[in-house]
């Protein structure tokens, strides 16, 4: 999980892993990691998820903690539009072929980001996926698209 600072993706990882949500927000310091089984097409598969700190203009995040991913999840604030800006650089840095996709979080909340941003994005190759960390709307099936993306 990587993105901007406050984006949501401590809480799309407990609503992943633990099926909840907490309104108290939390910052990541480093990195977190969780762990869930997950079922593609059959056979079991154990996701490990670094859930790392969030980047602002301030904090980078640690490419070390990228090395050896078998994929990743972007994530970007729908109500703050310059959080694509920073997912856009995170894509740049970490580069090369391994599967990701973008979530834009906070469904449940009014948007800022248009139709148009989302557009531009999925004309890129990118796969778009609106997410909400509070209802879980678009969550399990971001993971579990990504693991079998990464399965194959």
């Amino acid at each position: 999980m990587v993105g901007g600072f406050a984006v949501g993706k401590t809480s799309l990882v407990k609503r992943f892993v633990e099926s909840i949500f907490s309104e108290k927000y939390h910052s990541t310091i480093g990195v977190t990691i969780d762990t869930k089984l997950v079922d593609v097409n059959g056979k079991k598969v154990m996701l490990v998820v670094w859930d790392l700190a969030g980047e602002d203009g301030i904090q980078k995040v640690n490419p070390g903690y990228l090395a050896g991913a078998g994929g990743y999840l972007l994530v970007a604030d729908g109500t703050r539009p310059e959080t694509l800006a920073i997912a856009d650089e995170l894509k740049e840095r970490v580069g090369g072929e391994l599967p990701f996709q973008i979530l834009i979080n906070k469904a449940d909340l009014a948007w800022e980001v248009s139709d148009a941003d989302l557009a531009a994005l999925r004309d890129r190759g990118w796969t778009v996926r609106k997410t909400s960390a509070k209802t879980g709307a678009g969550v399990d099936e971001a993971f579990q698209a990504l693991a079998a993306a990464m399965v194959g």
